[in-house]
Order: C-alpha cells, then sequence, then structure tokens
C-alpha cells in the first residue's frame, strides 16, 4: 500500500531539510514524497534537489496560496494514501507512516487521525504543548473541533468523492474540507492517541490575534456552507479546553 506524503514550500531554507530527512528515514518502505514549492525565492529549491534523494516528484512555481499547493500535490499523488507534512515540520519517529498503514489496513479505514505536539524553532528538542485529536467527532464540528492536520491521512479516493481543498480560504481550507468530508459521519475513521508530528509554532492559524480573528470566521462561514448549525459561542468555547493542552515540564 504506497502512501503518497505531501510537503507544501515556500521560502523554508532554514527548515525544509529536517522535514526532508524526517520522511526519507521512515521504515515503511513504499513512500512517494512531494514536494510543491510556490516559487521560493530564498534556496528552497535548491535544498530539495540537494537532501531530497528521495523525493519522487518536485514541482516549483508560483501558486495562489498553501491550499492551492496541497491540490496540485494531490493531483499528482499516486499513492492509497495521502498525508501531509508541512515545510517546518517533522515525523515523530520513524515507525510514523508504518504505524499509520498498518492501522488503516487492519481496519479498513478511509480516514486515521492522531496528535502533533509543538515545539519553538529555537528549542525543537522541548514540546510545549500538545494536540489531541481525541476531542474531535463528526458531531463537534459545529464546535469548531478537527483533528490535527498534519497527523491525519486519508484514502486518495476520499478526494475524487468529496472533493479538493477551496482556496478562497485564507486560513481555514483545512477545516472546510473536514467539514465537507466528515460532517454526517459518512467516513470509516479511527483516533490513534500517538503523537505523529512534530510541528514548529508560528503558522498561519497561530500567528497572533488578527489571524485568529480571521480563523474564526472562516470556521463559522464554512459551518454555514456545509449545513452544519452553529454559533460564535460555540465555535469559542474550545479556547478554555486548548489551555490545557500546554506541556508542563
Amino acid at each position: 500500500m504506497k502512501i503518497s506524503i505531501v510537503t507544501v514550500a515556500y521560502n523554508a531554507a532554514a527548515t525544509i531539510s529536517a522535514t526532508l530527512r524526517s520522511v526519507a528515514e521512515q521504515t515503511y518502505p513504499d513512500i512517494e514524497h512531494i514536494v510543491i514549492d510556490g516559487g521560493s525565492k530564498d534556496g528552497t529549491v535548491a535544498i530539495v534537489r540537494r537532501d531530497g534523494t528521495h523525493v519522487a516528484r518536485l514541482i516549483s512555481e508560483p501558486d495562489h496560496g498553501i491550499y492551492d499547493g496541497m491540490n496540485k500535490g494531490i493531483s499528482l499523488a499516486t499513492g492509497h494514501l495521502i498525508g501531509f507534512l508541512n515545510a517546518d515540520d517533522i515525523y515523530a519517529h520513524a515507525r510514523v507512516l508504518e504505524d499509520v498503514v498498518k492501522e488503516m489496513r487492519a481496519g479498513n479505514l478511509d480516514a486515521l487521525y492522531g496528535d502533533v505536539a509543538f515545539f519553538r524553532a529555537e528549542d525543537p528538542g522541548r514540546l510545549i504543548r500538545r494536540y489531541s485529536s481525541a476531542r474531535f467527532s463528526p458531531a463537534r464540528i459545529a464546535w469548531g473541533w478537527m483533528p490535527a492536520h498534519p497527523a491525519l491521512f486519508l484514502k486518495r479516493e476520499v478526494f475524487s468523492r468529496v472533493g479538493k481543498f477551496r482556496t478562497d480560504y485564507r486560513i481555514a481550507g483545512d477545516f472546510e474540507f473536514i467539514a465537507r468530508a466528515f460532517h454526517g459521519d459518512v467516513l470509516r475513521s479511527r483516533y490513534v492517541q500517538e503523537v505523529f508530528v512534530h510541528m514548529q509554532t508560528g503558522g498561519v492559524s497561530t500567528g497572533g490575534w488578527r489571524n485568529t480573528l480571521l480563523l474564526n470566521r472562516e470556521v463559522l462561514r464554512a459551518c454555514r456552507e456545509n449545513g452544519i448549525k452553529t454559533n460564535t459561542l460555540k465555535v469559542l468555547s474550545k479556547y478554555p479546553a486548548k489551555v490545557l493542552e500546554l506541556i508542563r515540564r
């Protein structure tokens, strides 16, 4: 069972080498790593060509944002399963993809998801927060919950059925996809209580209060456009639980 991993990058020269190494070191043998670069100007492509000897496809051209890049990766993917690994994230250990394939085979699943742990760029060895996907269920989409996207793996045919990511969302395109794909509990899915990905803080969805406001507006819009009844208080109610995700050393 081949698994396609899509990495979307833009000016990621400082981090992408670790991401490439993280995929290359996976113990599972049948991996197709696809890198979609948005026309970087900082040497990202040269690093991929130097360090990404395992990379199956590299595309570098201007795009319309991260969701456009992810859609390009989906179109190129030939694996039975598809996952996404950001250009500044790494897998938690070398057996992640092996574990994912084993679980999906055993359960004949459409989707499998686990957790991510966050670190700061200046101290990658110290995890400061764990996002637990255990709180997600299709019934809780209305409260703004979703599985951790880098720790979500889907059969390729799911994208054929429900479509790709919408590029008219700036921050919450992954949430809108989750709302569209999981609403109605139509996917055979399972949560695994395991950290799959170590994720660097500072991404667009964690980049300050303006991004938080935009994220919540887009979450409300995604629910509305997918026939999910919600309101602002429901969506905001998840934040006290997020405080509890902080990992105390």
